[in-house]
């Protein structure tokens, strides 16, 4: 009889332990996405710029400066996890209809949030074994002359945990990649590759969900009516949340899949 209650308790206090555990976790994935997009203000403030590449022929700042866009670090180079297990390399998040989403910025140059990590970390090489050391944009401090660190965070053992990995990519709690958006058009507004969808973010006309805007000049098509919606600040953070779910196509920002995505912008 002690032993089916203890059973019985035990069964009610999964579901509650499980709850208390997601709101720990989407806390803390509020938190880093604030702290990161705090750092990449902070860095810009100390020295006139953002921490990207912008050496080469094809880099983030000479796309972006090419494109009048700005630039989104998604999910080149990364494995993603779904709520079935890991996604193949470069292929994306997961999707409620099944298939897989890579997140990617105009133009031909992609790449993850781990070059602006080795900046922000004043990171010369990633340890990526089991290959070898890879060096990074900062090379010899490169782009953080004063060797500042100016984001705080755990250092993981592999390619999936939370934290920074061996790549050098800072995943959420869930073992996703930040996405990280950059006003590298200097516009004082940020177009991130997938909150910039109007599938997503259009709330009405120009207004958007989640404090976003579509005022893009000249109207053709119709401000509001195209992929243009921009958030008012220069650096936009967000995480795909719990569910390693998002939705581009049948969903907006407030619902379904993207209802639980963490974003800088938007505190919980």
């Amino acid at each position: 009889m002690v032993i089916s209650i203890i059973a019985i308790l035990a069964a009610l206090l999964l579901p509650v332990l499980g709850r208390v555990k997601v709101k720990a976790q989407m806390k803390k994935a509020q938190m880093e996405a604030g702290s990161i997009a705090t750092a990449i203000h902070t860095y810009e403030s100390d020295y006139s710029k953002f921490p990207v590449s912008s050496v080469g022929a094809v880099t983030a700042m000479s796309e972006a400066s090419r494109l009048g866009e700005d630039f989104t670090y998604g999910t080149k180079g990364v494995i993603c996890l779904g709520p079935h297990g890991p996604n193949a390399l470069d292929a994306g998040f997961s999707t409620p209809a099944g298939t897989l989403y890579p997140i990617t910025s105009p133009g031909g140059y992609q790449t993850n949030n781990a070059e602006v990590m080795a900046v922000l970390l004043d990171m010369e090489y990633w340890p990526n074994p089991p290959t070898g050391p890879v060096p990074t944009i900062n090379l010899q401090h490169a782009k953080n002359p004063q060797k500042t660190k100016y984001l705080n965070a755990t250092m993981a053992g592999n390619y999936t945990s939370p934290g920074i990995g061996q790549d050098g990519t800072y995943r959420d709690p869930w073992g996703n990649p930040y996405i990280i958006t950059v006003d590298l058009n200097y516009d004082d507004k940020t177009r991130d590759a997938f909150y910039r969808l109007q599938a997503v973010s259009q709330s009405s006309g120009t207004a958007g969900i989640n404090g976003l805007a579509n005022v893009h000049t000249p109207p053709t098509p119709p401000s509001g009516n195209s992929d243009y919606f921009e958030c008012n600040d220069a650096v936009m953070v967000w995480s795909v949340g719990p569910d390693k779910l998002i939705d581009p196509v049948t969903a907006k920002a407030n619902a379904g899949a993207n209802k639980d995505n963490i974003l800088s912008w938007k505190p919980q």
